[in-house]
């Protein structure tokens, strides 16, 4: 098996979109509050706090 980076492992998909250069700023899907995500983003955007708090609760044990 090759391993092609660290989270070959990891079977989710991690996407995330682009980071805006400025407002508008899309919001966060879970709390409403202003992400990093440009508000033109068509897809789940999340605050830093709610990304944070997502990535631990679906992160890979092993």
């Amino acid at each position: 098996m090759s391993d092609d980076s660290d989270t070959s492992y990891c079977l989710i998909d991690a996407t995330r979109p682009p980071k805006a250069d400025g407002p508008p700023y899309a919001e966060c899907v879970l709390c409403r509050k202003p992400t990093e995500y440009p508000e033109s983003y068509k897809g789940i955007t999340l605050c830093p706090v709610c990304e944070w708090q997502e990535a631990q609760r679906t992160a890979c044990s092993g």
